[in-house]
Protein backbone atom coordinates (compact mmCIF):
# COMPACT_ATOMS: atom_id res chain seq x y z
CA UNK A 1 0.00 0.00 0.00
CA UNK A 2 0.93 3.26 -0.78
CA UNK A 3 1.03 4.40 2.75
CA UNK A 4 3.84 5.53 5.57
CA UNK A 5 3.02 6.35 9.02
CA UNK A 6 5.31 9.13 10.25
CA UNK A 7 6.94 9.27 13.39
CA UNK A 8 9.93 11.42 13.29
CA UNK A 9 12.70 11.41 16.48
CA UNK A 10 12.36 13.52 18.62
CA UNK A 11 8.37 13.71 18.65
CA UNK A 12 6.14 11.48 21.35
CA UNK A 13 5.71 8.38 20.21
CA UNK A 14 2.25 6.27 21.15
CA UNK A 15 0.99 2.75 20.18
CA UNK A 16 -2.18 4.48 19.87
CA UNK A 17 -1.67 7.08 16.84
CA UNK A 18 0.53 8.31 14.34
CA UNK A 19 2.36 11.83 14.38
CA UNK A 20 1.12 11.76 10.43
CA UNK A 21 0.58 9.68 7.44
CA UNK A 22 1.90 9.84 4.20
CA UNK A 23 0.33 8.45 1.30
CA UNK A 24 3.30 8.28 -1.28
CA UNK A 25 1.06 7.91 -4.99
CA UNK A 26 -2.45 8.31 -6.05
CA UNK A 27 -4.44 5.60 -3.95
CA UNK A 28 -8.00 5.35 -3.82
CA UNK A 29 -8.99 7.74 -0.79
CA UNK A 30 -12.45 7.35 0.72
CA UNK A 31 -13.29 10.47 3.55
CA UNK A 32 -16.05 9.42 5.95
CA UNK A 33 -18.52 11.88 7.16
CA UNK A 34 -19.03 12.55 10.53
CA UNK A 35 -20.51 9.04 12.26
CA UNK A 36 -22.69 9.50 15.55
CA UNK A 37 -23.61 6.61 17.74
CA UNK A 38 -26.80 5.46 15.36
CA UNK A 39 -28.31 2.26 14.46
CA UNK A 40 -29.81 1.67 11.08
CA UNK A 41 -32.89 2.57 12.60
CA UNK A 42 -31.54 7.03 13.15
CA UNK A 43 -31.91 6.27 16.80
CA UNK A 44 -29.14 6.96 19.63
CA UNK A 45 -27.84 3.40 20.37
CA UNK A 46 -27.66 4.60 24.49
CA UNK A 47 -26.58 6.86 26.53
CA UNK A 48 -22.81 6.55 27.52
CA UNK A 49 -19.66 7.31 25.34
CA UNK A 50 -18.05 3.62 25.35
CA UNK A 51 -22.17 2.39 23.83
CA UNK A 52 -22.54 5.37 21.00
CA UNK A 53 -18.84 4.49 20.18
CA UNK A 54 -18.63 0.62 19.72
CA UNK A 55 -22.03 1.94 17.31
CA UNK A 56 -19.66 4.88 15.65
CA UNK A 57 -17.32 1.57 14.50
CA UNK A 58 -19.50 -0.63 13.41
CA UNK A 59 -20.64 2.49 11.24
CA UNK A 60 -17.32 3.20 9.66
CA UNK A 61 -16.76 -0.68 9.33
CA UNK A 62 -19.97 -0.78 7.44
CA UNK A 63 -19.25 1.93 5.12
CA UNK A 64 -15.31 1.22 4.60
CA UNK A 65 -16.71 -2.75 3.55
CA UNK A 66 -19.17 -1.59 1.34
CA UNK A 67 -16.20 -0.52 -1.03
CA UNK A 68 -13.89 -3.13 -0.12
CA UNK A 69 -11.53 -0.81 2.79
CA UNK A 70 -11.34 -1.80 6.41
CA UNK A 71 -10.71 0.11 9.61
CA UNK A 72 -7.02 -0.94 9.22
CA UNK A 73 -6.86 1.18 5.64
CA UNK A 74 -8.08 4.57 8.16
CA UNK A 75 -5.16 7.02 8.05
CA UNK A 76 -6.86 9.41 10.10
CA UNK A 77 -9.64 9.71 12.59
CA UNK A 78 -11.19 12.71 13.65
CA UNK A 79 -13.11 12.21 16.95
CA UNK A 80 -15.30 14.83 18.56
CA UNK A 81 -17.04 14.01 22.28
CA UNK A 82 -19.00 16.27 23.95
CA UNK A 83 -17.80 18.53 26.88
CA UNK A 84 -18.25 16.50 30.93
CA UNK A 85 -17.81 13.37 29.27
CA UNK A 86 -14.47 11.61 29.24
CA UNK A 87 -13.30 9.66 26.28
CA UNK A 88 -11.89 6.68 28.22
CA UNK A 89 -15.05 4.44 26.82
CA UNK A 90 -14.10 5.52 23.50
CA UNK A 91 -10.57 4.69 23.57
CA UNK A 92 -11.64 1.33 25.30
CA UNK A 93 -13.95 0.55 22.25
CA UNK A 94 -11.58 1.38 19.77
CA UNK A 95 -8.61 -0.71 21.12
CA UNK A 96 -11.80 -3.25 20.65
CA UNK A 97 -11.95 -2.74 16.93
CA UNK A 98 -8.15 -1.92 16.13
CA UNK A 99 -5.80 -4.23 15.52
CA UNK A 100 -2.43 -3.74 17.64
CA UNK A 101 -0.13 -4.92 14.60
CA UNK A 102 -1.36 -2.24 12.53
CA UNK A 103 0.19 1.01 12.48
CA UNK A 104 -2.23 3.23 14.03
CA UNK A 105 -3.66 6.43 12.16
CA UNK A 106 -3.29 9.68 12.77
CA UNK A 107 -5.68 11.04 15.11
CA UNK A 108 -7.03 14.34 16.25
CA UNK A 109 -9.36 14.71 19.15
CA UNK A 110 -12.00 17.50 19.95
CA UNK A 111 -13.82 18.27 22.95
CA UNK A 112 -16.87 20.24 21.64
CA UNK A 113 -20.16 21.92 23.45
CA UNK A 114 -22.44 19.52 21.67
CA UNK A 115 -23.88 17.01 18.49
CA UNK A 116 -27.21 16.17 17.41
CA UNK A 117 -29.52 15.32 20.08
CA UNK A 118 -28.64 12.59 22.30
CA UNK A 119 -24.90 11.74 20.86
CA UNK A 120 -21.85 12.60 22.68
CA UNK A 121 -19.12 11.14 20.16
CA UNK A 122 -18.77 11.60 16.54
CA UNK A 123 -15.86 10.16 14.15
CA UNK A 124 -15.10 10.64 10.71
CA UNK A 125 -12.33 9.50 9.27
CA UNK A 126 -10.01 9.23 5.72
CA UNK A 127 -9.28 5.93 4.43
CA UNK A 128 -6.55 4.96 2.10
CA UNK A 129 -7.12 1.81 -0.17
Amino acid sequence: MPVRHINPEGLHRSPAFSQAVVVEQPAKTIYVGGQNGVGPDGKVVGPTVGEQARQVFRNLATILESEGASLADIVHWRIAVVDGHTFDEGVAAFQEVWNRADPPPAITVHVVAGLNPGCLVEVDAVAVV
